[in-house]
């Protein structure tokens, strides 16, 4: 059983890099300065370069998109084109992904409540989810990824699944065979998330620490067998026991929580992707790597991917 340890979004150790500079729409709404929001994509895009060219450099294979890499993308009175002028530095990025083979994927935010019980909220979700394919498609990436979670729980958690089902129906299908929903901490279990993939047919994203915080039945085989490709998980550790800050993401991983998980599953047999949710991002995962090895006897192929 193959297991791939990844990171999300901005990189600790290069520190002064990030994909993530913003232009917030109440400047942009001041200043219309089309040309400083051709500056940030730009330095956007050649950050993700460079993060890319460094998790190369660390056979970091798994790796989550910033879905903040162009501002104002998805502002309906904001209109610009954020494909075409930058094509020559998606085509760079989309070379380094192809010839590294590397693992991809975007988690819109929490403003993409798909099943929102206001129109105008489900319309702005699927202009987000647009988006976000827009960009997998610049970047030629083949298996396409959109984790979200399932949202809204108003009037309910049966009439909510029921809104998620419709709304999703909705969108144009090609989006829809992007979709991989996630259990969150609060209120849709991993159960829910598994009804969904039943009913749609997508894979589902298992987050550990959302599962532990909102506990149901956990099925891993049917898990693992909603996915055509490698599965991919969510896993953190909670920034402390305590109620309050227990669905907080710790700074790092606790390695004994997390092979215990391994070893909970490892019966599966199957090639798993493992996204760290730890603040301290790839500091986070080579701090993991390193106490495993100490920990297990797990065979590491490279630096960060082992078998167990």
């Amino acid at each position: 059983m193959k297991i791939s340890l990844g990171y999300a979004c901005r990189c600790e150790t290069l520190e002064k890099i990030t994909t993530s500079t913003n232009y917030t729409y109440t400047s942009y709404s001041k200043e219309k300065d089309d040309q400083k929001l051709s500056n940030i994509i730009i330095s956007n895009l050649l950050a993700l370069e460079e993060i890319l060219i460094y998790n190369i450099k660390n056979n970091i294979h798994f790796y989550r998109l910033s879905s903040s890499l162009i501002p104002l993308a998805t502002k309906d009175d904001v209109v610009f084109d954020y494909i075409t002028p930058y094509q020559g530095y998606y085509d760079r990025i989309a070379k380094l992904i192809q010839d590294y083979q590397l693992r991809v994927d975007f988690h819109p935010s929490e403003y993409c409540v798909l099943n929102s019980v206001k129109e105008e909220v489900v319309q702005a979700s699927m202009e987000i989810l647009k988006y976000h394919y827009h960009l997998l498609e610049c970047l030629k990436i083949k298996d396409k990824v959109l984790i979200v979670h399932i949202g809204s729980n108003a009037f309910g958690k049966k009439n909510s699944l029921t809104r998620f089902i419709h709304n999703f129906k909705k969108l144009p299908k090609e989006i829809q065979d992007c979709i991989v929903v996630e259990n969150d901490d609060k209120v849709f279990t991993i159960e829910d998330a598994l009804y969904l993939s039943d009913c749609l047919k997508i894979p589902v994203c298992l987050d550990y620490h959302h599962h532990l915080c909102n506990k149901s039945a956990i099925d891993y085989t049917k898990i693992i067998d909603s996915w055509k490709i490698t599965p991919k998980m969510h896993f953190s550790s909670p920034k402390s026991k305590l109620k309050k800050e227990f669905r907080s993401h710790h700074d790092y991983i606790n390695s004994d929580c997390f092979i215990e998980f391994l070893e909970s599953i490892k019966y599966l047999d199957c090639d798993i992707d493992i996204m760290i949710e730890a603040k301290k991002k790839d500091e986070a995962l080579f701090r993991l790597v390193r106490e495993l090895k100490y920990k297990t006897d797990y065979q590491f192929i490279d630096e960060t991917t082992f078998i167990i």
